[in-house]
């Protein structure tokens, strides 16, 4: 994937991040800068989703750790363990709001 291409899905990826978020209702305020979106729930809890453009990775920070996910041409894949990145983004979720959350990633079932 050449750097355009990737800068390109990093920013429809954290579009509709936020689009699922308010999809699914939950409490939290999102912002973008520069390739970076920022959840905050009302608890104060954040979770970070950022891109690592030299790497062509898609981190992901929580209270529940820290994940890379690298594009496999049709989804972000867990560079360590193959984990789907909506899959883990509702993991994140889930363990910041107390309740089972799941997100799904735009045409998604």
């Amino acid at each position: 994937m050449s750097e355009s291409q990737f800068l390109r899905t990093v920013e429809a990826t954290l579009d509709e991040v936020e689009t699922a978020i308010d999809a699914a209702g939950i409490a939290a305020e999102c912002s973008q800068a520069a390739l970076i979106l920022t959840i905050e729930f009302d608890n104060g809890a954040k979770i970070v989703v950022n891109a690592q453009a030299p790497m062509r990775q898609l981190w992901l920070a929580s209270r529940i750790g820290a994940q890379h996910f690298a594009h496999d041409g049709a989804a972000w894949r867990d560079t360590r363990n193959g984990q789907e990145f909506y899959v883990a983004l509702s993991h994140a979720i889930s363990a910041i709001q107390g309740e089972t959350v799941v997100l799904r990633a735009p045409g998604g079932p």
